[in-house]
């Protein structure tokens, strides 16, 4: 097997570590690493169930990236033109079978984690749970896959946003309160703004294969402006932590993180096509390490 833009072999495993696209996996750290601070900050730290809620969510985005592999391929939207990173359905690197094998193999893997936290959780946990899994595989996969009418950016906020986080302090002090709710938001700000750079990035072969993300829907410069309310977002909640909920002044380490957000969003306004590959890792570099800070910060 070879990839047809390197032009050099690819084995069964390469293909398939491609397929779960792992520079997408930190986006689904992130928001655990804030979820664990928050209980920490609560005195309920429990490191399984920390544990169980860190695979589950890094096999929901696996599966999330096998289905969206899969949708893809059966709608034709990977086409040539793509400018994205390689897609091994579509370039036939493994075949449909295999891959809808290996993505009922990570949600069964996932389901596995979710039957601990169910049990250390609540029943709650298990509607959380179902809901994830359908959202991971119904982004781009299935009959109405909602990725395809705009409405990705806002499940990627909710579900690896705000659940992610709430639900990782859920099954360890088994409650939710607001300010929880409130810290959470970064993280889907910022997990979205990683979607935004993808969806601005593929907008032209998006609009040609009939998929309308909001970057096809409003257009590149409304992607970029709404990339910038996510920011804004980020970055205001630590304030309001601060100065209306009496929190130490440490919740504002994630602005040390500033100038790369800046950085980004500057690039993001200035440049297309592959280009933009950087962009998107940089923006997942920036949810990890704006979530570590944010996380020092609540601990402290």
């Amino acid at each position: 097997m070879t990839s047809p833009d390197a032009r050099r072999p690819i084995t069964r495993r390469q293909a398939w570590v491609l397929a779960a696209r792992p520079r997408t996996l930190p986006a689904s750290v992130a928001p655990v690493v804030v979820g664990v601070a928050l209980a920490i900050r609560a005195g309920a730290f429990d490191p399984l169930a920390s544990l169980a809620a860190l695979l589950a969510a890094l096999l929901l985005q696996i599966a999330s990236n096998f289905a969206n592999d899969l949708g893809d391929f059966k709608r034709g939207t990977d086409t040539p033109e793509r400018v994205g990173p390689l897609r091994v359905t579509t370039a036939g690197l493994i075949s449909e079978g295999e891959i809808k094998r290996g993505l009922l193999l990570v949600l069964g893997l996932a389901a596995l984690c979710g039957v601990y936290l169910i049990a250390v959780g609540g029943w709650p946990i298990l509607a959380v749970g179902l809901l994830s899994m359908v959202a991971a595989v119904a982004y781009t996969y299935g009959p109405l896959p909602f990725g395809y009418y705009g409405l990705g950016d806002v499940a990627t906020f909710l579900f690896f946003g705000l659940i992610a986080v709430v639900g990782t302090y859920y099954v360890q002090a088994h409650a939710a309160p607001p300010l929880v709710w409130l810290a959470a938001i970064p993280m889907g700000a910022l997990v979205t703004a990683i979607l935004i750079v993808n969806n601005v990035r593929d907008a032209d072969t998006d609009l040609r294969a009939g998929k309308r993300t909001l970057a096809v829907v409003l257009g590149r410069s409304g992607a970029r402006i709404e990339y910038l309310v996510m920011l804004i977002l980020a970055y205001a909640v630590p304030l309001v932590l601060w100065l209306g909920h009496d929190m130490h002044p440490s919740v504002l380490l994630p602005f040390v993180t500033l100038p790369l957000a800046m950085r980004h969003a500057r690039a993001l306004f200035t440049i297309l096509g592959p280009a933009l590959n950087k962009t998107l890792a940089g923006t997942a570099q920036l949810a990890v390490l704006y979530a570590l800070a944010f996380a020092v910060g609540i601990v402290l």
